[in-house]
């Protein structure tokens, strides 16, 4: 075994071992050249089975490596040891925040000394166009001389590098820290990644908890993206209001509404903690905090400066239980993020469970058995397809509905708000607001097959572009007996590049149904993308040969058709 106390690795003799994650192992060891402990980080060895990943490795590191500040952990070797790559960094002798935060609160003059080296350390980082991707309290060092580091920059570009080789969850560890366009698998991230990071470190220093937490990280990555942030003040009254509009300011969904660079988020919140008004400075994206009502109650919104002011600044910020969480948006943003808090927590907890559930009893190789029916909801909603409501309209008719009791006028309302959101191309909300609607009924899945084909199209054409694979993974391991979520799983595996993968789910689909349309749909593109183009046609032509393939799959096949 590699990596063990008392091994050489290197030029570097194994001591201890300081912590594991998912990505990589911290060990403590020894250079006598140099009469010096260093930190060692070895990577997983799964990341060697990347084709080229070393030669990658080993250009990002050296690139990290410049990263030459006082407050960034100095890299001083970089090599690959039985399989494993790893970096050897300085050994700081100290404590992380996050050790430190287990002992209690930090002061303000604490609070502002972190803030100060970390925003120094990003700033200088950006600006030789390094972003760090990961930032959390177990990654500031808190140094027993009082110097402060910010460890692990790029870190998790390299890792990135192997990520086909890698679970999501390994990839992801717990990602209370990540922003909106991580968590969606964007690729053009800036600094303003890093802002939205570091502004989720400084809410739980200040406010005592980070502002999502759930048992899995797709639930918490679901929140980061959709959940609006629960207002500081009502889980910690103690929370000063002027601190209170630079977490808002530091945490909006859209990069854009953000502070533009770390140094004026720093500038930021050092007037906030001396007590000058910070309202000049954040105005151009004022937020406008709207609490979540009832559902039998009227929306109610205030501006910021109708938040109760706290008269005294306490030296630290103590802890407080929270009673009724409101929810922040800015007003100009789509309608659209409001639904997710009526339909995102609720899918989450929720209707996923009761409805794979029921398809959990259907046969892996197709769609569950239905009757063919034509009840009053599809009436219904055939009759209502026309209203001129919006989606959203329609998900607040609904909750509406639902706290009067109604709830099958409810399961249709919500019903015509998917068919909505798929019509204009909105499939991850499509996806949500029908498993809403089989949530309300108490119809079993086999009478609802409108429901299910629409499900099953949404899905499916979702799954291009790559953003709802943390999604599926989470859809899969949970519901193994789903064939239509491993199809979906392999067809957005495509678009990540992560191939070998997609192969797999298809195939295992394929072997329990050969005639599985959906999973063949995926291997002609497969076909096609690893230039097997002759195949490729060969499936589509087959399939378009058959009766009964629902119209939205005879488009797709036809444009793949024109595409290659």
């Amino acid at each position: 075994m590699s990596f063990v106390k008392g091994e050489n690795v290197g030029a570097y003799q194994i001591i201890e071992q300081l912590g594991q994650g998912g990505m990589a192992t911290v060990f403590k060891a020894y250079h006598p050249a140099l009469d010096r402990y260093v930190a060692i980080k070895a990577l997983h060895p799964a990341f060697m089975e990347e084709e080229g990943f070393l030669a990658r490795f080993q250009r990002e590191a050296k690139v990290v490596a410049r990263l030459d500040h006082p407050n960034i952990v100095p890299i001083y070797d970089y090599a690959e040891h039985e399989g494993r790559p790893y970096l050897v960094m300085k050994y700081v002798e100290g404590e992380t925040l996050k050790a430190r935060l287990s002992r209690g609160s930090l002061s303000n003059s604490e609070l502002l000394d972190i803030v100060e080296a970390v925003g120094k350390a990003l700033s200088f980082a950006h600006g030789q166009g390094i972003l760090h991707r990961d930032i959390k309290p177990s990654n500031v060092l808190l140094c027993n001389d009082g110097s402060i580091y910010l460890a692990d920059f790029g870190l998790a570009r390299i890792a990135e590098l192997g990520a086909s080789t890698l679970s999501g969850d390994m990839l992801m560890g717990t990602p209370h820290y990540i922003s909106p366009e991580q968590a969606r698998g964007e690729s053009d991230l800036d600094e303003r990644t890093d802002v939205y990071s570091f502004g989720v470190v400084l809410y739980e220093l200040i406010v005592g908890r980070v502002p999502f937490d759930s048992d899995t990280p797709f639930s918490i990555i679901h929140d980061h993206i959709y959940t609006p942030l629960p207002l500081p003040t009502e889980i910690n009254p103690q929370v000063p209001e002027n601190i209170q509009n630079f977490l808002l300011k530091a945490l909006f969904k859209d990069k854009e509404d953000r502070f533009a660079t770390v140094g004026e988020m720093v500038s930021v919140f050092r007037k906030a903690i001396e007590g000058v008004d910070i309202g000049s400075l954040i105005h151009e994206a004022a937020p406008r905090i709207r609490v979540v009502p009832s559902p039998a109650s009227r929306e109610q919104v205030v501006t910021p400066s109708e938040v109760p002011a706290i008269d005294a600044q306490p030296e630290e910020f103590r802890e407080a239980a929270p009673s009724v969480t409101p929810v922040v948006q800015p007003e100009e943003k789509r309608r659209r993020s409001w639904v997710w808090l009526v339909v995102g927590l609720v899918f989450a907890c929720f209707s996923i469970f009761i409805f794979l559930g029921a398809i959990n009893r259907a046969r892996e190789g197709g769609q569950p058995s239905f009757r063919d029916t034509t009840n009053e909801q599809t009436e219904f909603v055939a009759s209502q397809g026309d209203s001129g409501l919006t989606p959203e309209e329609h998900i607040g008719r609904a909750e509406e509905l639902l706290s009067e009791g109604q709830p099958e006028a409810a399961h249709s309302e919500f019903f015509i708000a998917g068919n909505q959101f798929l019509e204009r191309g909105d499939f991850i909300p499509a996806v949500e607001t029908y498993l809403r609607a089989y949530s309300v009924s108490d119809k079993p899945i086999e009478e609802q097959r409108q429901l299910w084909e629409s499900l099953t199209e949404a899905l499916f054409l979702g799954a291009h572009g790559g953003d709802m694979v943390p999604f599926l993974e989470s859809l899969v391991e949970k519901h193994p007996d789903w064939f239509i979520a491993k199809v979906a799983l392999a067809r957005s595996l495509l678009d990540t590049e992560r191939y070998n993968e997609s192969l797999r789910w298809i195939d295992e689909v394929l072997r329990n149904n050969p005639d599985n349309m959906y999973a063949l749909a995926v291997k002609a593109e497969y076909n096609f993308i690893h230039d097997n183009v002759d195949k490729g046609h060969g499936i589509i032509e087959e399939l378009l040969g058959r009766k009964g393939l629902p119209p939205w799959l005879v488009d797709h096949l036809n444009r793949l058709k024109r595409q290659f």
